[in-house]
C-alpha cells in the first residue's frame, strides 16, 4: 500500500531557516503581517519577503495560495515558499494551503515555519492527502529517482498539533488505501486479490469474513451471484467488522459495490473508455479505507463493512438480457441491462447487511450510473435517503471535511418505471431519471424500519484531473466524510 510521508512536529526553532535544505515555508495573513519567522526569512534574504508582499503578485493572491522564492539568498533551501493563510482560516483554506506546498515540494524536504497558526493539523492533513501518487507499477528512472523527504513543522505548540494530527494520519491513511484500490488494474485487483488485501486488516483489529460462492448461493445471493457468472474470478462478499464501542449497541452498516471491472457483460459497452471500469469498485474501495481509518484511530464505535466483489464480463455463461433472477430477499427481477450490474450487487449484500446485523443505519456506496455525472457532474456524489436525519448528519459531515455531496429526490412515481411484464420489478427503468430510478430498485432492499442513505460517486470516485487534494485519478472521495460522521455521530 502506498504509505504516508513522515510528518514531524518539533517546537519553534527559528535558526533551522537559515540551514535546513530542501524548501522552507513560512506562513503570512493576506495583510502582509511578518511573524518571527517570516521577519528572520526577510533578514536572512535581504528584504525579499517584504519585497514580495508589497508586490501586485501577493495582493492577488487568494488564501491557501503559495508564492515561491527560488534560490533564496542567505538560506541552504533551494526555495522559500510564502504560504498565504489568513490566521483563522477554516479548514478546508488551511488543508489547501497544505495541499498547495506538497505539490510545490514534488518531495523534497521541507520545513514548515507555523508559528501559532490555527489549524496546523489540517495543514497537515493537506500536505499528506496531496502528497500522494500511484507508483506501483511505474519503472524506477535511476537518474532522476522519485525523493520521498520529510516534513517537518514548527509550532508554538507542536505536542499539541501532533495530537490532533494523529485521528487525521489515520484518516489520510484511509483515503489511500482506497485510492490505491481504485487505481490498480484489474489484472492485479481481482476479486481474490481484493479479499486477501481486506483479509490482511486483520492484524489492526478489524475481524475479517470472506463469504465464497458456495456460502453465496447457500444464503440465495442470486442477484449477486448472476452477475459475476460469466467470469473467471470468483464472486465474493468480504464482512469486515469493528467493534469500538458496547457490545450490545447495532452497528453502523456500510456496503460497497465491488465491481472490479465492468464490460457491461452481454450489454457490452463501447471499446472507448472501457479502460477506466477497474474504478467500477469504487464503492467498496471507500468501504475498505473507512473501516481502515477507523480501526487505525480506535474508534469507539461499532462498524461493519460488507463489500460484493465481482466481474462482470460476456462468455456462455454470462447473464442475459431478459433473463429472471430472484434476490436474497425473495423478489425477482427482470434483468434488462447486463451493464445496470451494481444495484444486482448492493440488493443482495444490502439485505444480508440488515438480516444478519440489525444495523442503526445503512449506507452503500456505488460508482452506479452514469446519469449522476450528467446531473452533478464531478463536483458531488449524489446522495438518495429516506431519513432526514440520517441525510443530514452525513451532508454536514461531508460540509465538515469539504467532500461535495447533494441530496437527490425519491417517489413513488419513479417505481411506475421499474415495472417489469414478467417479474416483480426490471432493473433499469429507461433513460429518464437514470439515477432515481437506480435509487429506488435499492430501496426496495431497505427495510421500513432501517434508516438508509445510498451514495451514488460515479461523478467523484476518480477523475480526470487533479483536485486541491489528490492527483488526477483515484480520489477516495468518501473515506473522510464517513469517518467524520462515525466520529460525530456514533462514537461514545
Amino acid at each position: 500500500m502506498s504509505s504516508l510521508i513522515p510528518i514531524r512536529f518539533q517546537p519553534t526553532d527559528l535558526d533551522q531557516i537559515a540551514t535546513a535544505e530542501g524548501r522552507v515555508a513560512i506562513i503570512i495573513p493576506p495583510e502582509g503581517k511578518m511573524d518571527p519567522a517570516a521577519r528572520r526569512a526577510n533578514r536572512l534574504t535581504k528584504g525579499a519577503v517584504g519585497r514580495l508582499i508589497e508586490s501586485k503578485r501577493f495582493e492577488k493572491a487568494k488564501p491557501g495560495q503559495v508564492l515561491t522564492l527560488a534560490y533564496p539568498v542567505g538560506m541552504a533551501a533551494e526555495a522559500l515558499d510564502v504560504v498565504v493563510l489568513p490566521r483563522r482560516a477554516d479548514s478546508a483554506t488551511a488543508r489547501k494551503a497544505g495541499a498547495a506546498l506538497a505539490k510545490a515540494a514534488g518531495g523534497k524536504n521541507l520545513l514548515v515555519m507555523a508559528g501559532n497558526q490555527n489549524r496546523i493539523e489540517d495543514l497537515a492533513m493537506g500536505i499528506e492527502l496531496r502528497s500522494y501518487s500511484f507508483d506501483a507499477h511505474k519503472s524506477e528512472d535511476p537518474e532522476n529517482p522519485k525523493e520521498k523527504g520529510e516534513v517537518v513543522i514548527c509550532h508554538t505548540k507542536a505536542d499539541a498539533a501532533a495530537e490532533a494530527f494523529a485521528p487525521m494520519a489515520a484518516a489520510a491513511e484511509g483515503v489511500f488505501m482506497t485510492r490505491d484500490l481504485v487505481n490498480e488494474p484489474a489484472n492485479v485487483l481481482t476479486t481474490t486479490e481484493f479479499a486477501n488485501r481486506l483479509k490482511e486488516m486483520e492484524a489492526l483489529g478489524l475481524e475479517v469474513e470472506v463469504l465464497d460462492e458456495d456460502q453465496l448461493a447457500e444464503l440465495g445471493m442470486r442477484t449477486l451471484l448472476s452477475v459475476g457468472q460469466g467470469s473467471d474470478s470468483p464472486s465474493k462478499v468480504v464482512v469486515m467488522q469493528w467493534k469500538g464501542g458496547d457490545a450490545e449497541d447495532a452497528p453502523l452498516a456500510l456496503v460497497g459495490k465491488g465491481v472490479v471491472f465492468d464490460t457491461g457483460g452481454i450489454s457490452l459497452k463501447p471499446a472507448a473508455g472501457m479502460e477506466d471500469m477497474t474504478m467500477d469498485m469504487g464503492g467498496a474501495g471507500v468501504v475498505a479505507g473507512t473501516m481502515r481509518a477507523l480501526a487505525l484511530r480506535k474508534a469507539k464505535a461499532n462498524v461493519v463493512g460488507l463489500v460484493g466483489l465481482v466481474e462482470n464480463m460476456p462468455s456462455g455463461r454470462a447473464s442475459r438480457p431478459g433473463d429472471v433472477v430472484k434476490s436474497m430477499k425473495g423478489d425477482t427481477v427482470e434483468i434488462i441491462n447486463t451493464d445496470a450490474e451494481g444495484r444486482l450487487v448492493l440488493c443482495d449484500v444490502m439485505w444480508y447487511a440488515q438480516e444478519r446485523f440489525k444495523p442503526v443505519g445503512l449506507i452503500d456506496l456505488a460508482t452506479l450510473t452514469g446519469a449522476i455525472i450528467i446531473g452533478l457532474g464531478h463536483e458531488n456524489a449524489g446522495v438518495f435517503s429516506n431519513n432526514d436525519t440520517f441525510c443530514d448528519a452525513f451532508l454536514k459531515a461531508a460540509r465538515a471535511e469539504d467532500e461535495g455531496a447533494w441530496r437527490m429526490p425519491l417517489g413513488k412515481a419513479y417505481d411506475e418505471m421499474l415495472k417489469s411484464r414478467i417479474a416483480d420489478m426490471k432493473n433499469v427503468g429507461g433513460r429518464p431519471a437514470g439515477s432515481i430510478t437506480a435509487a429506488q430498485f435499492l430501496q426496495r432492499f431497505v427495510k421500513d424500519e432501517t434508516p438508509w442513505i445510498h451514495l451514488d460517486i460515479a461523478g467523484v470516485a476518480s477523475v480526470s484531473k487533479e483536485t486541491d487534494l489528490a492527483p488526477k485519478g483515484a480520489t477516495g472521495w468518501g473515506v473522510r466524510a464517513l469517518n467524520r460522521l462515525v466520529q460525530d455521530n456514533f462514537e461514545q
